[in-house]
């Protein structure tokens, strides 16, 4: 095995009293570790440009390539598990202790770090203070004029297994200090550009303990959760847990963390069944935007959290979306912004009507003038292309040609908006056919949010389109499931329609478009469709007068509208002997 030597500045941490922590309960506080991996040191460290070597159980080993940034990272690290233990019980709060040396390593083939570089670390580590920071003289004399922090002679220290005494020093804190200050009552913040949300501790209101790591947990995963949706600014965890076991008021949250939006909620136990509720507040007005209630067994209590993390996620975004729109509307048409513009097109999009896409078209043209990087507006742009091409047997080249160009255009931006990734891919599936390119989108999308509704809803429709049936099921259910009332909600019954004709399913069909139709009420297609399956089920009594309040709203429809969908030949040859058998024109 090759190794090499080098100079490295090395961040040694430390659960203080770990063994006790696991021996009360080692799931809860794996579960606790966990997530603080995840959601805070590893991102910190990252950003102050570290290496994690090895973890050691509950502990780790860290290069940096300078003591500034390690010394930046571990004071971030310690000031935010301040926040953290704000309102836990002591013997069950997570404190670390933090050593860090500068000195010689020897790293081995493998990424390794071993020496009296790491040992000295390691050793600092443990005569460091719960909380605390160490650093060796060496660190120090590197430090002490570039961090804003005060720091307190250890002296020498002898430390077990190093030949010669160091000199220590500690950073100074107090946390009394820090805390008061995150929990200061009068600032008055400005609202961000986009929409923002806090999301407050839940409310333990079982009278058990043991359910806060359960409450926390899953506020954690939805703040998590809800940051992967990319137009929504959402507060970090450690300042929505300042609020922890206070009272408190939306409009006064609002102010003092500068968000339009609060998620609040509270757990309830009552015998092995838990009951959480949660609810959506605009904080100006206090007006209640969404609210519910879910139930769980403790058998599965893990699982029940990440169940209803995803819910809350995915409902939260469309229930946001619609107040912002109705936000915009409130506004003077000489002072919209292209945010302002895209929200105004929305609702004109869920029509699925050829002149409400128009009136889109229009707003998100501008819109893109105003900003032409904004992605979400392309999408939706493309989706109102594909929309005026499909409707009224038009069939405009010039419409299929601009909607895959800004859907393509989309795609390509490396955009990390699952929203506007998910509408970018639909178009291509409509537009060019092209399932393998539009699912990879959905993917995309799902990967950077895998609550994103709108992905579920489109990716079960194109999967439906491509003949992949239980896919399809699968994610029109998962996306009812996280987003009910949504807009999208047609999308699912189609998709599931769609797998049911596969299947030759045709009342499952038939049910499934009528409630399309119910979801999206005016849309002519949805009753053509829905008489299609009818008639394939040998139900044309029923199917006729249904088919002719569909060919009212699109009296321009033939068989070639429902190729230009985007379905597989076997698919489409059967919607289309349904067709033919009500007479439709070819």
């Amino acid at each position: 095995m090759t190794e090499s030597r080098k100079l490295a500045a090395i961040l040694v941490s430390d659960v203080v009293g770990y063994s006790r922590l696991a021996a009360s309960d080692e799931d809860r506080i794996l579960a606790r570790l966990r997530a603080l991996r995840s959601d805070l040191i590893d991102p910190t460290i990252a950003v102050h440009n570290g290496r994690v070597v090895k973890r050691t159980g509950d502990g780790s080993i860290v290069e940096f390539r300078s003591v500034v940034d390690a010394v930046r990272c571990a004071v971030e690290v310690q000031n935010a598990m301040v926040e953290r233990n704000a309102g836990v019980p002591e013997d069950r709060r997570i404190d670390f202790r933090l050593g860090i040396h500068i000195g010689d390593v020897v790293e081995e083939s493998d990424g390794d770090l071993m020496g009296d570089g790491v040992n000295i670390a390691a050793r600092l580590e443990s005569i460091c203070e719960p909380g605390g920071v160490c650093l060796s003289g060496a660190a120090y004399e590197q430090v002490r004029d570039r961090v804003k922090e005060s720091f307190v002679d250890l002296g020498e220290r002898a430390l077990k297994n190093i030949a010669r005494p160091i000199h220590a020093y500690g950073i100074a804190r107090n946390k009394q200090r820090q805390a008061s200050e995150a929990l200061s009552e009068n600032p008055r913040l400005s609202l961000p550009d986009k929409p923002s949300i806090a999301v407050l501790p839940f409310q333990n209101m079982s009278g058990d303990p043991e359910q806060d790591y359960f409450a926390d947990g899953m506020v954690e995963d939805i703040i998590t959760g809800l940051s992967r949706i990319k137009w929504l600014f959402v507060i970090a965890r450690n300042s929505s847990f300042t609020y922890k076991g206070r009272p408190v008021d939306v409009r006064q949250v609002g102010r003092e963390l500068g968000v339009r939006y609060v998620l609040e909620g509270g757990v309830r136990k009552s015998g092995a069944r838990l009951r959480i509720t949660a609810q959506l507040v605009e904080a100006e007005t206090g007006a209640h935007l969404w609210a519910s209630k879910f139930d769980g067994s403790l058998e599965d209590v893990f699982d029940l959290q990440d169940e209803i993390t995803d819910r809350v996620v995915g409902i939260v975004e469309p229930s946001v979306r619609k107040s912002e729109v109705e936000r915009s509307r409130r506004k003077r048409p000489g002072n919209l912004s292209a945010y302002d513009l895209y929200l105004r097109a929305l609702p004109h999009v869920m029509t699925l009507s050829y002149a409400d896409a128009s009136v889109a078209a229009a707003l998100l043209e501008d819109a893109l003038k105003l900003d032409p990087d904004y992605h979400a507006a392309q999408a939706y742009l493309a989706f109102c292309h594909q929309l005026r091409f499909v409707h009224d047997g038009r069939f405009d080249e010039a419409d299929k040609t601009s909607g895959i160009r800004h859907a393509r255009s989309a795609i390509a931006s490396g955009v990390d908006d699952a929203t506007a990734l998910a509408v970018a891919a639909i178009t291509v599936a409509h537009l060019e056919k092209n399932f393998d390119a539009s699912l990879d989108a959905i993917e995309r999308a799902l990967s950077h949010n895998a609550s994103c509704a709108a992905a579920l809803f489109f990716g079960g429709e194109i999967l439906a389109w491509k003949g992949e049936s239980a896919a399809a099921t699968a994610y029109a259910q998962r996306a009812l499931r996280l987003s009910p009332f949504d807009p999208l909600a047609y999308a699912a019954h189609i998709a599931m329609a769609t797998a049911a004709i596969h299947e030759d399913r045709y009342d499952d069909a038939a049910a499934f478009f009528g409630k399309a139709a119910q979801a999206i009420p005016g849309h002519g297609m949805f009753l053509i469709a829905q008489a299609q399956s009818l008639a394939l089920a040998g139900r044309l009594d029923e199917a006729r007068p249904i088919w002719a309040e569909g060919l009212k709203l699109e009296p321009e429809y033939r068989i070639r509208t429902t190729l230009e969908v985007g379905l597989i030949p076997s698919i489409f040859d059967k919607i289309a002997r349904g067709a033919r058998l009500l007479d439709a024109r070819e």
